[in-house]
């Protein structure tokens, strides 16, 4: 069973202008793309092949599995970020996403300063998530294809910081890629789907 190659959830021009058809293009179509057939060509035949893709996950890297690991990370991370924005993005947690942000971070202000601090301090490619762990809401990065899915943590939202994410609209400006993130992106709705999902679980 090969990991399916999802669609965008929205049109391929739907984030303009603040990221480019063309960095979708890129981004989703080539980077992504390659991802998940480099994946699907790792785990043919293999143990991994009817796993689901958080599975694969867990398992390569207990496995100190690299290349399958590598590739099924940035496989879910992907998909996971395009919604993690939304055309309709933007504005302040609602509801008890708002709580728990307000509990972490003091409000939506004290939000925003940690996540961009978090995503310029990392250095290099890498990702920067605001997730759910046993104590609370957190603000964590992770550098090239690692995930807070190893760590048992639950991921609301994230945001891509590699270079090929924001170079061909933001060019090496990644303090205002992120800035547009938090202004115009986000998606909210998602990362409170997320904690919803997350408190039903437990």
């Amino acid at each position: 069973m090969s990991v399916e190659f999802p669609d965008l959830p929205y049109a391929i021009d739907a984030l303009e202008p603040h990221v480019s058809a063309k960095t979708l293009e890129f981004h989703h179509g080539k980077h992504h793309k390659a991802y998940v057939d480099k994946l699907n060509a790792a785990i043919d035949g293999t143990a991994y092949d009817d796993q689901s893709l958080e599975q694969i996950i867990l398992g390569a890297h207990d496995a100190s599995d690299t290349g399958v690991f590598n590739n099924a990370a940035q496989a879910w991370n992907h998909t996971f970020l395009w919604h993690s924005m939304s055309p309709n993005g933007g504005g302040e947690p609602q509801g008890p996403l708002a709580g728990e942000i307000g509990s972490a971070f003091g409000d939506a202000t004290g939000f925003r300063a940690e996540f961009k601090n978090a995503a310029l301090g990392q250095f290099g490619s890498g990702w920067a998530w605001l997730v759910r762990t046993v104590d609370g809401l957190e603000i964590v990065t992770t550098g090239n294809a690692d995930s807070p899915l190893v760590d048992g943590n639950t991921p609301l939202l994230t945001l891509d910081v590699w270079e090929h994410a924001y170079y061909l609209d933001y060019q090496n400006r990644r303090d205002a890629y992120v800035d547009t993130f938090l202004d115009k992106l986000i998606n909210w709705k998602f990362a409170a789907q997320n904690l919803e999902a997350d408190r039903n679980a437990a």
